[in-house]
């Protein structure tokens, strides 16, 4: 996956926020968002979801360390 052409998404090792959405989390993992939803509602995944306002959020610590990046 190429992340530095990818529109609209910062790699992973540049990204500044503590939590990203779904949809970037799933972008970083080569996941489709439902996986990532799916891993959150049966709390089956390799990493866990953290809610905020109602909403799902993933901590970029958790990607980097599941990608091989090092939190």
């Amino acid at each position: 996956m190429n992340h530095v052409n990818a529109p609209g998404y910062v790699p992973l090792h540049l990204e500044t926020r503590s939590v990203v959405d779904t949809a970037t989390a799933a972008f970083h993992l080569n996941r489709q968002p439902q996986t990532l939803r799916e891993w959150s509602s049966r709390s089956s995944g390799p990493i866990h979801a953290v809610r905020i306002g109602g909403r799902l959020g993933w901590r970029v610590a958790d990607l980097r360390a599941l990608v091989g990046g090092g939190a």
